[in-house]
């Protein structure tokens, strides 16, 4: 897997080799070959590989200049950093509206120190990063996700939503608008 230390705390910790099942069946072990590899190694072996790079580093597909998101993973990830969070709402604002909704109606936030509609407000009228490209979700495979997690709505919740309790942190320094 191309999990790297640069990425976050839990990855640092996680060993570059292990075994993670061993049975009389099989042996499933994970390797991270490029756990140790710094961003620039990582960008250095990129400009001559024969394997292309995810587009989303870039600002805009093709752009070369890996400014985009500082890793790649799920389009509003909650172990994001907040600048790629916002990147994301930039980039995906449909869905981002989407986890609003469920935020809304469960009455529980994205994180425990973010709310994803604090963060959709600050990236509309603070400083966010220029998304470059914007993604419309607007095709059949959206709408059936939509109607899949309004139906779950529509639906006694599972559990009693715990995150709202805690408060939260700013979003950002001395802005007023989550005030």
């Amino acid at each position: 897997m191309g999990l790297r230390s640069d990425e976050g705390p839990d990855r640092k910790k996680r060993p570059a080799f292990r075994t993670v099942q061993a049975n009389g069946a099989r042996v499933v072990d994970e390797w991270l070959p490029v756990k140790d590899w710094p961003t620039a190694a990582v960008k250095e072996w990129h400009a001559d590989a024969p394997v292309p790079y995810s587009w989303t580093y870039d600002s805009v597909p093709g752009a070369g200049d890996w400014g985009g998101t500082s890793r790649c993973s799920c389009s509003l990830c909650v172990f994001a950093s907040r600048r790629d969070v916002l990147l994301s709402i930039g980039r995906r604002p449909r869905l981002a509206d989407l986890y609003a909704e469920v935020e809304q109606v469960r009455g529980d936030s994205f994180r425990a120190d973010w709310r994803i509609t604090d963060l959709i407000r600050h990236s509309e009228q603070c400083e966010a990063p220029d998304p470059g490209v914007v993604c419309p979700d607007d095709g059949p495979e959206f709408t059936v996700l939509q109607d899949q997690v309004r139906a779950a709505l529509a639906k006694e919740p599972r559990k009693e939503p715990d995150l709202a309790r805690r408060r939260g942190r700013a979003v950002c320094e001395g802005c007023t608008v989550h005030s």
